[in-house]
């Protein structure tokens, strides 16, 4: 990429990175303000205002972070405006079987013929059918009696001097030794033939000879202990056992390809020659492309051992237990071998056959078409999943959710590739089905994403140490339970279907002590895993953990009383931060000047530093401010102990921010880390200066919401500075008033950072807010934390990924910058299909995650999946995941909101929902009834469409602070899908009548499990209590006949008049009904990285307005309700 496309895509001024894919420069355009950088025709997401350009894509985010779109929301001049097709005859209703077998997992020969570009012919060369102009949310009056049309909003100079605080000290001063015979190709979990026969399946026939039969479970001779040295070391000494010398292999077997430099096709833009590695800041070469796998002369092994299986604090609770697990975060990995196990739950059996100790004695001759074709024959997803396919009528069925949580659709491939496939809470695709071709995809106007949260705490995972990782030699795909191994010595990758080697040392299996059973290493059996990476992998030391706090402590800060809190935290913390001997720490504060705090190991007490000067910021003494946190912990106990007496009394009321933050990178710049900047107004001094632009009077009046995009872009250029030099930000920001977060959110959003907001914000008047803030700081300061971390995302040939979002930085095409990354953060990418993919039935994504941990070791941490290939519009839909979908169109709508306009993003999701429908009532449905279809699996989009336009990031109509809603949509961009479906749709749960029937057992514990109940005031009981879950806070609202036991028994009032207006804590009360109702509501705080306050609320609280506006189904002023947005989609589907 040349200098001027990095420039445009970081803003004016801004160092020569990129943060989004540039795919063609033709498409750039001067850069604007804000987030307003050229969009990608090819990829149009969601349908807006107006036809689309001409392009293959359908869905395109608008500007994540990538390639943001502006310009392709207005039909252009002289473009004509596309009717949709007329509705065809009456069909039968049933949908039509597919004529596909049920994706098995056929892989093309290794030495297949690249597919031929996709000619011009095969994209839509104009916009289609369902790309017409915008739809209002209130057109046509809708049929039946539809509400009147909604109201839709309009959118002296003073030199550099130190002085000393006069209440503190003055300053002071490879080998070839063997070849394998062309055997029997043997499959391992996802096995596609070897090059010696065509393209098959993997499904397991069930006839004799089809395929290898189930093996027997693993027995390891150890299993592990916690905090016991595991006992898998090195390989047994000796000899390594014989074999026989064979030909070379023979027929169209591909010989492996000759090691050599890679090219521009091979490695794309990260060329792996070692000689390249010449400055950190390529480290994604690290992951991509450490060099070769190093392989030792003679044949000698090299030490090799699975560690252990590394448990960490698990955010979502206990072990899963019988029982519906109401979104339980918790993950397991049902593929490990019994000795990798470290809970009660039995073992799973492993999926394939073992090797013999000698290479010629296989037993597992490859199934040919033959074999494969009859098995598959009844693997139909239909038939195999009716339910998902199951025709609705939304019109008519009112009780649409189910009792317990929705689980995503689990992918129609072989049972063993089921189990070992990765978690969906971890690694998700909106589809899983992948269609064969663009074309399909585009008829079938769903978009095509994945949904990752790669660094989540989970409850079990495998670390493998290992003196070689094993990678592709092509596209540096790590090995994986999904390859193919060819025969002991060779395994086809299988994202690009290139043949490799398979390294001497790899032979040998720690799990079972034995010789030549590579396919049963646990990165064969294991979709999530963790590697210690060797020195390969590292470009200079890995960095120590740093932190530094940056406090606001003007008059205003003071006020609101949170310093006391944070210093107090930090003390109750200190010796939990995750770190090393090595670890450092440091002080900045601010109001009009800039103050440094000296604690060099030695002083009496520690010493401050004042720089009045913020328009030339320098450091004092650079090497004191940064210190050895085991080395001065008494320096920096009394400084956190002093910090808030010495500003209590301040009149300060100014607050320069911007220098402060340029102090703060300077200070960073040498070692990287973490900077937590806490502030509590307007920055109205120096650089980076903000003035208010929100006029309160318009908060609901405005026809359209203007400033959502930021004012001044130093922030974003400050924060592609701190990303060159692996340090991120994180923006705690507390304050009533508004600070234009629009602005400030671009230092965290840029430098992989996190954004807490706190609005009304008061130590005083404001308990359960202090509470939270203290609940989540504690979190913040002892969660685990990965430095200078890269992820890359890889997909099988044929796939292509275009836009991300989250918070980040875009190195190069595929490749994010996350100088500090935290298990709190998703992210998502969108994909195209830019070949036919009608020679696989599977696909894979591989997530690899580069990091070097707080103990300072390096590390890759390793997601992979697998889905089928469909060639159904049936198909597709049957694998369509509802939440997976709504979430990722939930971040291209904030993107949309920016680029373009809140209406477009709210018409852009609202054509969304009507254009999937038309596309499975035109072609999937094979009859024309009345009413509004939808797949059984789709049912939910409708409702989950309304809750986002209801939402607080996108509604309109009613008053909401500019701020709120920003905060809300960096929520939606940056959280994991699981918190952000709380947010958009809430769970409602009646907790009068809680009982222990069907309650999960965790740690002695019995914790209800009552059903969700629908949002609609009509489900509300004036006789009962009701529980409202929206994901940061929990309201529980007390109907005002409510049965008088759950008063007293639970609340510990006499009757609904003595509930206190402000109550946000259950009382602990030595009764059933007390103990349930706590555990319940403590089970789902579990679940969650933040602290949700809990309002307790009757019909005259102030709360209870907000506690309304959740209730999606219902109409309010501004928003039409569930069965009228039906009856709008209905009337546009119809058309």
């Amino acid at each position: 990429m040349s200098s001027t496309g990095f420039n445009f895509q970081n803003g004016p001024g801004g160092q020569p990175y990129a943060n989004g894919p540039l795919q063609n420069q033709v498409v750039l355009q001067p850069p604007g303000p804000g987030y307003n950088m050229a969009h990608q025709p090819p990829y149009n997401p969601m349908q807006a205002k107006g036809p689309m350009p001409p392009g293959p894509g359908l869905y395109n985010s608008g500007p994540c972070q990538p390639i943001p779109p502006v310009s392709s929301y207005q039909a252009s001049p002289g473009q004509p405006r596309l009717n949709r097709p007329p509705m065809g005859p009456p069909h039968p209703m049933t949908p039509p079987q597919s004529t596909s077998p049920c994706p098995g997992l056929r892989m093309p020969p290794a030495q297949a013929t690249p597919a031929l570009p996709v000619s011009a012919n095969s994209y839509y060369q104009h916009p289609p059918a369902w790309q017409y102009g915008a739809l209002p949310l209130m057109g046509a009056p809708p049929p039946m009696g539809a509400p009147p049309p909604m109201a839709t909003p309009p959118l002296a100079f003073v030199d550099n001097h130190v002085t000393s605080s006069p209440n503190l000290a003055p300053l002071q001063a490879p080998s070839a030794g063997y070849s394998a015979a062309p055997s029997p190709v043997y499959h391992n979990a996802m096995q596609p033939s070897g090059p010696p026969l065509p393209p098959t399946s993997l499904h397991r026939s069930t006839q004799p000879g089809s395929a290898p039969p189930p093996m027997n479970p693993v027995a390891a001779p150890h299993t592990y202990q916690p905090g016991m040295t595991a006992p898998y070391g090195h390989p047994p000494t000796g000899p390594t056992p014989s074999m026989r010398p064979t030909p070379p292999p023979m027929g169209n077997a591909t010989p492996p390809l000759p090691f050599g430099p890679k090219t521009d096709a091979q490695c794309g833009s990260d060329a792996c020659d070692d000689a390249a590695h010449t400055e950190y800041d390529n480290q994604e070469n690290d992951i991509e492309c450490p060099g070769h796998i190093p392989t030792p002369a003679n044949g000698a092994q090299v030490p090799n051992s699975f560690d252990h299986l590394e448990t960490s604090p698990k955010m979502a609770g206990p072990p899963q237990q019988p029982g519906p697990p109401v979104r339980h975060m918790g993950l397991s990995y049902p593929s490990l071998p019994p000795g990798y196990q470290n809970t009660s739950a039995s073992p799973m059996q492993a999926q394939t056959q073992p090797y013999s100790h000698a290479p010629q004695s296989y037993q597992q001759p490859s199934a040919g078409p033959a074999q494969l074709s009859p098995s598959l024959a009844g693997l139909s997803l239909q038939s195999q999943t009716p339910e998902t396919l199951r025709v609705v009528n939304l019109l008519q069925e009112r009780n649409l959710l189910p009792p317990g949580p929705i689980t995503p659709p689990t992918p129609c491939l072989p049972q063993d590739l089921q189990k070992i496939n990765c978690h969906p809470e971890v690694f998700r695709s909106t589809l899983t089905n992948i269609p064969q071709t663009q074309s399909l995809l585009n008829k079938a106007k769903l978009p095509l994403g994945l949904l990752l949260h790669p660094f989540k705490d989970l409850s079990q995972l495998p670390v493998v140490t290992s003196s070689t990782i094993v990678r592709c030699r092509s596209c540096r795909t790590y090995i994986n339970p999904f390859v193919t191994f060819l025969d002991q010595r060779r395994w086809k990758c299988n994202l690009c279907y290139r043949v490799n080697d398979v390294p001497e040392e790899f032979m040998y299996n720690p799990v079972t002590r034995s010789y030549g059973e590579p396919h049963k290493r646990p990165e064969v059996q294991n979709a999530t895993i963790e590697f210690i990476a060797p020195s390969e992998y590292m470009l200079r030391p890995p960095q120590p953990a740093v932190y530094l706090f940056v406090l606001d402590v003007s008059h205003n800060a003071m006020e609101t009383g949170y310093l006391d809190v944070v210093c107090q935290s930090l003390l109750e913390n200190i010796n939990a931060l995750p770190g090393d001997s090595r670890t450092k720490i440091g002080f900045i504060s601010f109001d009009s000047t800039i103050h440094f705090y000296n604690l060099q190991e030695g002083l009496a007490q520690p010493q401050m530093l004042i720089v009045s000067d913020i328009e030339d910021i320098f450091l004092p003494t650079p090497d004191s401010l940064l210190v050895n946190l085991n080395e001065c912990k008494e320096l920096v106990q009394d400084l956190l102990k002093s910090l808030p007496q010495m500003f209590g009394k301040t009149m300060e009321t100014q607050s320069a921010l911007g220098p402060a933050l340029q102090a703060a990178f300077k200070l960073l710049s040498p070692t990287g880390g973490r900077m937590s900047v806490f502030q509590t107004q307007l920055p109205k001094l120096g650089v980076g200066a903000l003035k208010s632009r929100e006029d309160p009077n318009q908060r609901a009046s405005a026809k359209e919401i203007p400033n959502l995009s930021p004012a001044t872009d130093f922030y974003k250029k400050l924060a592609l500075d701190c990303s060159g030099q692996q340090v991120a930000v994180d923006l705690f920001l507390l304050s009533s008033q508004y600070c234009d977060l629009a602005s400030l959110a671009c230092i965290s959003r840029y430098s992989a950072g996190s954004v807490y907001y706190y609005p009304s914000y008061q130590q005083q008047h404001n308990p359960a807010g202090v509470e939270c803030f203290q609940k989540d700081l504690k979190r913040y300061l002892t969660r685990k934390i990965g430095l200078e971390a890269v992820m890359r995302i890889r997909c099988t040939k044929g796939l292509s990924i275009h836009t991300f979002h989250g918070n980040f930085f875009v190195r190069s095409t595929d490749l994010l910058s996350l100088p500090n990354v935290n298990p709190d953060a998703g992210f998502a990418v969108q994909m195209s299909i830019e070949e036919n993919l009608v020679d696989m039935q599977s696909v894979s994504f591989q997530a690899a995650l580069l990091y070097t941990s707080s103990k300072g070791e390096r590390r890759i941490r390793v997601h992979t999946m697998c889905l089928p290939v469909v060639n159904s519009l049936s198909d597709i839909f049957a694998g369509a995941d509802v939440q997976a979908i709504t979430g990722l169109l939930a971040s291209m709508a904030v993107d949309r909101s920016v680029t373009s306009s809140l209406s477009d993003a709210r018409d852009a999701m609202t054509n969304a929902s009507i254009d999937s429908l038309t596309s499975y009532r035109t072609s999937v449905l094979t009859i024309q009834q009345p009413g509004l279809l939808a797949p059984a699996c789709l049912r939910l989009f409708p409702l989950y469409i309304l809750a986002l336009l209801k939402q607080k990031a996108f509604r309109t109509g009613t008053s909401t602070r500019l701020d709120d809603r920003v905060f809300a949509m960096c929520q939606l961009k940056y959280q994991p899908l699981a918190y952000v479906m709380l947010m958009i749709h809430p769970a409602l749960y009646r907790v009068d009548d809680l009982t222990d029937e069907g309650a999960l057992n965790i740690s002695e514990r019995a914790i209800p499990q009552p059903r969700v109940q629908q949002l609609s005031v009509e489900k509300l009981s004036r006789e009962g209590a009701f529980l409202m879950d929206a994901g940061s806070v929990i309201y529980l609202w007390i109907g005002r006949n409510c049965n008088p036991n759950f008063l007293t028994q639970v609340l510990g009032v006499p009757d609904y008049a003595a509930v206190p207006q402000n109550m946000n804590l259950l009382p602990e009360l030595d009764t059933a009904e007390s103990q349930r109702t706590r555990a319940f509501v403590g089970w789902l705080r579990e679940q969650r990285p933040f602290f949700p306050i809990l309002h307790v609320i009757r019909d005259e609280s102030p709360l209870k307005a907000s506690f309304m506006q959740n209730m999606i189904e219902d109409r309010t002023e501004s928003a039409l309700s569930y069965y009228e947005f039906l009856l709008h989609v209905q009337q546009q589907v119809s058309k």
